[in-house]
């Protein structure tokens, strides 16, 4: 008969049982207390007819804000197609400079622990200065890029104007803000891959455009994905970059024609200014739906590609 366990045994059993649990539970209690709180929350707010600065005043109204949002909302979709066009103008030009500067930067270069320190600083810049900054060089009267553009006989742009301008000028800050960060992520994995790969490569008489798309693009697969599925998700909730590139009394609503308004930008004008709080939680739903979706087609797309 085997003899009763000792309470250290059981003790023991049990730690080992648990312990992993253990480890993992803080972040867990983080993100039910900062993420899925409020995401609940907000779903419940979602449903109400209710004003910010009156929360005691709030009546349920069931989906009455997300069919007045799907249905009757031209503004909502304006901004959807805005966010759609931001969304592409910016995520694929990051991956594909992201790609080349991280080969330039694998090379032997002189310098070049210098050029790869430089390519995080657009990252740790704040967005409102990196904002302002753009404004001024996109200005219409006295702006840097027009001037340039004068040598080539163009005109004076008004990039604030115009939809294809404004995005153009908009995608710009974003693509220059996240380049480097993406950058980095490849450079780091293109490191791993083994040299005797590419030696034997050369032996076989490819060059180095070459071996960049048959050797380094294919084995920078999860990477590559991994940016593209992260450039998505913060693209699709573009706030800052919009509401500051031309502020005054039409910052919220991106424009006098509401011609670079993202979701998130029609969020804030529905919350904050207009304080429709159930209105906005609804934005916020749907835009967290939207958002999921898009970086599903993406992961697919890019995988795809790589694939073949």
């Amino acid at each position: 008969m085997a003899p009763a366990k000792t309470f250290a045994e059981r003790r023991h059993k049990w730690d080992v049982k648990l312990s992993p649990f253990g480890f993992i539970s803080p972040y867990f209690l983080i993100f039910g207390v900062f993420g899925l709180f409020p995401l609940l929350y907000t779903a419940f707010v979602s449903l109400q007819k209710r004003n910010l600065l009156d929360a005691d005043g709030a009546t349920f109204i069931g989906f009455g804000n997300y069919e007045r949002l799907l249905f009757h909302d031209p503004y909502f979709w304006n901004a959807m197609g805005n966010t759609v066009s931001l969304w592409l103008l910016t995520t694929i030009p990051q991956i594909l400079f992201a790609l080349g500067i991280a080969h330039l930067l694998n090379r032997r270069l002189r310098g070049r622990t210098l050029f790869r320190m430089g390519m995080i600083l657009p990252n740790i810049t704040s967005v409102a200065a990196v904002t302002i900054i753009f404004a001024q060089l996109f200005g219409r009267d006295f702006g840097l890029v027009n001037w340039v553009l004068s040598w080539f006989g163009a005109g004076q742009v008004d990039w604030q104007a115009g939809t294809a301008t404004s995005h153009t000028a908009i995608a710009a800050m974003v693509v220059w803000r996240w380049t480097g960060y993406h950058a980095l992520i490849f450079l780091a994995s293109m490191q791993a891959i083994p040299a005797s790969m590419y030696e034997a490569a050369t032996l076989d008489g490819a060059r180095g455009w070459q071996q960049f798309w048959r050797i380094t693009v294919p084995l920078l697969r999860p990477q590559i994905i991994f940016s593209t599925v992260i450039a998505t998700t913060g693209n699709m909730r573009l706030l800052a970059e919009p509401l500051l590139f031309n502020p005054g009394t039409a910052a919220a609503t991106g424009g006098s024609d509401r011609q670079f308004q993202t979701a998130a930008l029609y969020l804030y004008e529905q919350g904050f200014t207009k304080y429709d709080f159930g209105y906005s939680s609804a934005i916020a739903l749907v835009l967290a739906v939207a958002t999921m979706l898009v970086a599903g087609v993406s992961y697919l797309v890019t995988r795809r590609i790589q694939t073949d």
